[in-house]
């Protein structure tokens, strides 16, 4: 692994320069026979820091060639989970195996196979482009000239190839991501690990970092993300865990989360009546714990747990009240309100089964 987490830079420089090379050595050999591996596999995992609780038995899968995506609301652990993940921190409790390789035991193997892209950019801005990426390719364990061939080849992937050779505080923030994603690419990792790598982007650079990741999906490369744009996970996951107080509480793929909340969605679009005179003519009607109403867009978006019969109610409510709607209709939930609704409750430890 080249990168770091949340706060950038670059890991890797080996503590004990033989043990590395050992290390690095088996990694090389093995490759064949981890094949058949989990790309990701954590059970029991717990961490604690002082009298706080951070992970208290995470079980976690995820199969090789996939796009898992870990959510959860601040705090919840995920970048704990990700620093365990990247040997960047060791768990209290629970075996964590990355590609067969277990992170407490052989951190350097799993090092050697994963890329990191945490949620700020780990670049030397007193370096251009280029040389930060020969500078991971060469903590990585790359030689000279390999390292400025990979350079080369990630900068023309990435679109950088022109602006390879300024210095990296004259880049964009999307270039920045770009630039950052291709240093975590570097050593050819089977495991790209995302830790918000869109946080903070303007939409245009998230797209443009989307389009990336999209063409390494594509080449079959396993990732795991982790974001607090849900509708990122909702377009590219194959598989959506979520973690709550430090415990998976549901995994599947968004559309299986979204049957989860059993209910549907009414969607209403004022015609341009005050809102509040709307929501005290739906609230007769309607219980005030599933109605929402967003006054600035005139959308009110009401939980409908009868589905067809809660849309009828609210359209005779909206129509006995004088409020003109330009657009009413039923759909399904969309990932941010099953997220909510998952994270909405209690949460109690113990294992999730995928889809369960």
């Amino acid at each position: 692994m080249a990168k770091a987490g949340k706060a950038g830079g670059a890991v890797g420089v080996p503590e004990e320069q033989a043990a590395a090379a050992g290390e690095q050595a088996v990694a090389a050999g093995d490759l064949a026979v981890a094949g058949g591996d989990l790309a990701v596999e954590a059970v029991g995992v717990a961490k604690s820091f002082g009298a706080v609780r951070a992970l208290r038995g995470v079980d976690l899968a995820v199969w090789p060639g996939t796009l898992a995506a870990l959510l959860g609301p601040n705090g919840a652990g995920k970048t704990t989970l990700v620093r365990i993940l990247a040997t960047l921190l060791r768990q209290d409790a629970g075996t964590v195996r990355v590609l067969g390789r277990d992170v407490a035991t052989r951190p350097y193997a799993v090092r050697s196979v994963i890329g990191l892209t945490g949620q700020f950019a780990g670049l030397d801005e007193g370096l251009n482009g280029r040389d930060n990426l020969m500078l991971i390719g060469r903590l990585a364990g790359l030689g000279r000239r390999e390292a400025t061939g990979r350079a080369a080849e990630l900068a023309e992937r990435f679109g950088l190839a022109a602006a390879i050779g300024r210095s990296v505080r004259t880049y964009s923030g999307g270039m920045r991501r770009r630039l950052d994603l291709a240093a975590s690419l570097m050593n050819r990792p089977a495991l790209l690990i995302l830790d918000e790598p869109t946080t903070g982007l303007d939409p245009a650079s998230r797209l443009e970092l989307w389009a990336a990741l999209r063409e390494l999906r594509e080449a079959g490369t396993t990732m795991l993300l982790t974001t607090q744009y849900l509708e990122e996970a909702d377009r590219f996951a194959d598989v959506v865990h979520v973690l709550d107080h430090g415990v998976i509480i549901a995994a599947g793929t968004a559309a299986q989360l979204k049957a989860r909340t059993g209910t549907q969605v009414v969607d209403v679009l004022l015609a341009g009546q005050d809102a509040g005179a709307a929501k005290a003519a739906l609230q007769r009607r309607v219980a005030p714990a599933d109605l929402h109403v967003d006054e600035a867009s005139r959308r009110m978006t009401i939980v409908a747990r009868d589905g067809l019969a809660t849309l009828l109610t609210a359209a005779d409510a909206l129509r006995a009240g004088g409020i003109g709607v330009e657009d009413i209709a039923l759909r399904q939930p969309s990932l941010d309100e099953a997220f909510l609704s998952l994270t909405a409750g209690p949460v109690t430890a113990g294992p999730v089964t995928a889809g369960a």
